[in-house]
């Protein structure tokens, strides 16, 4: 079993306001249309390059696109 990323992302958003298919991505970025599908459904955290040109596919900084949570504290009790 793969264990889902923790990072979320908005590309499927944006793609769609940007009118571009999943197919159209894919080739921009260099991946195939089922790899971009499990990066838009957060089962698959693309590498730091993929998520670069995906950035760039759209003219957005990386953070525009890609969520990480901040690190929860432990409490000590």
């Amino acid at each position: 079993m793969v264990k889902p990323t923790l990072v979320t992302n908005t590309i499927r958003s944006r793609r769609e306001e940007a009118g571009m298919t999943q197919a159209e991505l894919a080739g921009l970025i260099g991946v195939t249309r089922q790899t971009l599908i499990a990066i838009e459904q957060g089962r698959y955290s693309p590498t730091l390059e993929i998520a670069f040109q995906i950035a760039r596919a759209f003219g957005l900084p990386l953070e525009d696109l890609f969520q990480y949570p901040e690190p929860t504290q432990k409490r000590e009790d």
